[in-house]
């Protein structure tokens, strides 16, 4: 992940370390991370807190809200992406 500015975020590292496997992820497990994810209802308020933040209404509160969801989006986006990884590995042959 980059910054607006085009460099490497310093906090990408962390929190790529943060979703760390232990060992290999089976496929059944790498699947079912796939599927997590934001609700209907929970897509729908994060569009009204981007619409209001883009015309400068957000409190404080719902400031803090929506920040809180663009953590968990890029925390999600992590395990997404390490779950795909982990289908594209070729299974080890038993010797």
């Amino acid at each position: 992940m980059k910054n607006k500015k085009g460099t490497a975020d310093p906090n990408v590292e962390l929190w790529q370390r943060v979703v760390e496997f232990q060992g290999d992820l089976p496929p059944s497990a790498a699947r079912a991370l796939l599927t997590l994810g934001f609700s209907v209802r929970d897509r729908a308020r994060m569009g009204e807190l981007s619409t209001k933040a883009r015309a400068g209404n957000l409190t404080g509160q719902e400031q803090a809200v929506l920040d809180t969801f663009e953590r968990l989006g890029c925390l999600l986006d992590i395990v997404h992406s390490k779950a795909r990884q982990a289908l594209k590995k070729k299974p080890k042959k038993a010797t």
